[in-house]
């Protein structure tokens, strides 16, 4: 009844940490490699290429750059592969993209900002890589150069990597540290990290720590899956009136509409004794044709209106699963339904109908039915037959025999009482 959900990479949103127009006007201020005005027109020629969209011909303006790299300096060679790295990552080919950026941090004479951010950079694409090793090395290599403060995405991000290595308390310290600062801060933790958290929970077979991130996840969020997922676990810590009641709720706000809700729902209501309530649920998802039509479906509404004791609903449900089968145990379970409702020309045409298609799980139980039917409508052989049938079975032995001592007393005083009037 609970799904994790889907945690995956940091979605990345990289830009070019450092313009090349920027880049200029930096060696002017920073004791960085001056980038000279030539190269500053190469690099500002390509990248506008790249950005109106000829991503071949801001390659190849990159690479007659790249071919007289021996005469540029260490911020030059930088620049031109942070931008190969770039237009690499728009175009989805991220290995190139990670070797780009692997040479800007790999030169000497660039500013630290640069470095920090293509550092940091290198990490996501690392996540979005799937490469969880190479994160960690990454991370660490920006651990040692950060002295500013921490940004929210960098506790995430060792979270995830951690998830994704298994490494669960490891990944709940960093992500309870940020919904920390978050909360401290006055703000409201953003719906991905409590996503996370309450994967983490669950991998960790933590199901009350589960329980209390959903609670917040429904209070801050309201998502009809929260809701759901939610009620789930409050059934799986043993808060039953706790799961039916915000399942119901859940329901009253339309949030109820999946194939599987229906019938975690309708499972709830039998499971606290509600089984009116079950079989409506699932005779709803019938028709709204969200639930399948078919004969399993079909016997748990009959199956739920017999327990909720209305036999007679329970009727065209059962004919239905039993025209969905080729066994007859459907039709024996009609057989029954009839005996209770005590419509016993119709119990005798169903129990027949069962045993003619065979395949029966209780073939017994047929026969007692058969038998019940013909006492009622006072054919006594026929009754007799059956209930002799039943007597083969193990199970059912005891009682057949109790019936056919029963049935030829009563034939016997019919006849006695025909003779009588006669």
């Amino acid at each position: 009844m609970f799904v994790t959900g889907t945690v995956g990479p940091v979605i990345l949103s990289l830009t070019p940490m450092t313009d090349v127009g920027t880049a200029f006007a930096e060696t002017k201020t920073k004791r960085v490699p001056a980038l000279r005005e030539k190269v500053y027109s190469q690099l500002a020629r390509a990248q506008k290429l790249a950005d109106d969209g000829d991503v071949q011909a801001g390659l190849e303006a990159l690479d007659g750059i790249k071919e007289r790299a021996s005469s540029m300096n260490s911020y030059e060679i930088a620049m031109m592969y942070n931008f190969y790295g770039f237009i690499y990552y728009n175009e989805n080919e991220l290995d190139k993209a990670i070797a780009a950026f692997e040479s800007v941090v790999s030169e000497e004479g660039i500013p630290e900002s640069l470095r920090l951010s293509t550092t940091f950079s290198l990490a996501q694409l690392a996540m979005a890589n799937s490469d969880y090793n190479k994160v960690s090395k990454y991370l660490d290599a920006w651990d040692e150069i950060n002295n500013k403060p921490v940004p929210e995405s960098y506790y995430i991000l060792r979270g995830q990597v951690h998830y994704q290595l298994k490494e669960y308390a490891k990944a709940l310290s960093y992500i309870d540290t940020v919904i920390s600062l978050s909360e401290n801060k006055g703000d409201i933790p953003k719906e991905n990290w409590l996503v996370l958290k309450r994967a983490l929970h669950y991998s960790m077979s933590e199901s009350k720590e589960v329980v209390s991130v959903l609670e917040k996840m429904v209070r801050l969020y309201n998502k009809p899956a929260y809701w759901i997922q939610l009620s789930g676990m409050y059934g799986e810590v043993g808060e039953e009136k706790k799961q039916l009641a915000l399942f119901e709720a859940a329901d009253q706000q339309g949030f109820v509409k999946s194939r599987s809700e229906h019938m975690q729902l309708a499972q709830v209501y039998m499971f606290n004794g509600l089984s009116y309530k079950a079989a409506q649920v699932l005779k709803r998802g019938l028709a709204a044709e969200v639930v399948e039509n078919n004969a399993k479906n079909n016997a748990f509404i009959a199956e739920a209106f017999i327990q909720a004791r209305e036999d007679e609903k329970a009727i065209p449900f059962f004919e239905q699963a039993s025209s969905q089968t080729q066994h007859g145990n459907f039709d024996q379970r009609l057989a029954e339904v009839y005996i209770n409702l005590e419509m016993f020309d119709e119990a005798a045409d169903a129990a027949r109908s069962a045993l003619n298609k065979g395949e029966l799980t209780f073939e017994a139980n047929a026969y007692v039915a058969l038998g019940m039917a013909q006492y009622n409508l006072t054919n006594f052989d026929a009754s007799i037959l059956a209930f002799e049938q039943a007597e083969k079975h193990k199970k059912s032995a005891r009682l057949a025999k109790q019936w056919i001592k029963y049935v030829k007393k009563e034939k016997i005083h019919a006849e006695t009482l025909k003779q009588t009037l006669l």
